[in-house]
């Protein structure tokens, strides 16, 4: 290398040079008129020094956007192409509108989230206030990270979609139960339906704030009973309702066509082997119909059929029982009770028996009150992103069942 070259090579790369002194005082001066009072400015003029701006933003450096945003932050009402042009631009300059302005609209805050990045929708989520119209479409992009921060946010409105979607997301990002177990949004209905994918601790949470009583519904409607019976049963739907709310759990008819004296025999039998077809006996006397019976038979953690077992009136020993019948460990290597089936027994003793009903009731109803063939083919096929076309009980059976027709 000649010495031209070796000297050319230590020079150092020149420094950006400063904006011309001109076009940061015309920066300062636009923003200054934009932010003018309307005492000071009509419309008219306040539009044309906004367009001027944009222009001249389209082509500044970052830290000329973001100082122009900072200013604008402070406004009640900013222009609309200037508000959009900034929330959609790089962080920096964005961050100075979702952060620090207040008066942003709902439709500036939409058009941001559909046309920046998950980064600018989180800290749209972190706002004070978002309204039910902005949670919901934060919400239907899918992003946990973005339902973490929306949950998290006390002053955000969740609507009821926006809820339901929440609890569909939740298979597959289960570090957002506990957050939405938190919100006020949430019914009993949602946690019903979470009960199914959620760990063991979620679930005793689920149990112990969710499972609520009956007695209420039952004195208000305790003749109503004695009408239906009068004029027996025809309608079906004042029967499904009152199915639901009645004390008994146990379908006594079913006892006469049952190859077995009692539910407690069904269960006895179920001990050594649970069949097929003896789990579809104890689903019908215990006032189950079998799909039912077999969710709650086939789930991994074994809580439900401590549910089960206590709605219906059934002792202790009977979880041991059906524990059994499914071939689970009963007890672990040092002789003492396995811990899973230590947990379950610990979920019959801690859920009273009108409250284990009305869980296990509204399970009966949700997955089976509406299995349409369309509904059918929308399990199969995984189309929870449908939920809205479906009513409460279809969208329950969905999201509970689509799982096990994947297997």
């Amino acid at each position: 290398m000649n010495s031209a070259a070796r000297t050319s090579s230590l020079v150092e790369p020149e420094a950006p040079k400063a904006p011309p002194r001109s076009r940061l005082t015309l920066f300062k001066r636009l923003t200054d008129v934009v932010c003018l009072p309307t005492s000071r400015i009509n419309a008219f003029e306040r539009a044309m020094s906004a367009d001027l701006l944009v222009e001249m933003l389209r082509d500044a450096s970052v830290a000329e956007r973001e100082k122009v945003a900072r200013r604008l932050a402070m406004l009640n009402e900013m222009p609309g192409v200037l508000a959009r042009l900034l929330l959609r631009d790089e962080l920096p300059v964005a961050r100075a509108l979702l952060v620090e302005a207040e008066k942003l609209t709902d439709a500036d805050l939409i058009s941001c989230l559909y046309n920046a990045s998950m980064e600018h929708r989180r800290l749209i989520a972190h706002r004070r206030g978002v309204s039910e119209v902005v949670a919901d479409a934060l919400v239907d992009m899918g992003e946990p990270p973005v339902i973490e921060a929306l949950l998290r946010n006390e002053l955000v409105r969740l609507s009821h979609q926006g809820v339901e979607s929440i609890v569909a997301a939740t298979r597959d990002a289960s570090y957002l139960i506990p957050l939405l177990l938190r919100r006020a949004e949430l019914r009993p209905s949602h946690a019903y339906v979470m009960f199914w994918w959620a760990d063991a601790e979620v679930r005793k949470t689920i149990l112990q704030r969710f499972a609520v009583s009956r007695e209420i519904l039952q004195e208000a409607v305790d003749d109503v009973f004695g009408l239906a019976s009068a004029e027996g049963w025809e309608d079906p739907l004042s029967g499904k309702a009152l199915q639901f709310i009645a004390r008994e759990q146990r379908n006594r008819a079913a006892i006469g066509e049952s190859p077995f004296g009692s539910l407690e025999e069904a269960v006895a039998a179920g001990a050594n082997g649970l069949t097929r077809e003896i789990a579809e006996e104890i689903s019908y006397l215990s006032g189950l119909k079998p799909i039912t019976g077999a969710k709650i038979f086939t789930d991994p953690g074994g809580e439900p059929l401590a549910v089960l077992c206590k709605a219906a009136g059934l002792p202790r020993g009977c979880v041991r029982q059906l524990w059994r019948g499914l071939d689970r460990q009963e007890v672990d290597r040092s002789g003492e009770l396995d811990h899973a089936l230590e947990r379950v027994m610990t979920i019959y003793d801690m859920v009273a028996v009108d409250r284990a009903q009305t869980v296990l009731r509204y399970w009966n109803w949700s997955l089976t009150s509406a299995l349409s063939p369309a509904l059918l083919k929308a399990i199969r096929e995984g189309e929870e992103a449908a939920l809205g076309e479906y009513s409460t009980p279809q969208r329950s059976a969905m999201l509970a069942l689509s799982r096990d027709f994947d297997r």
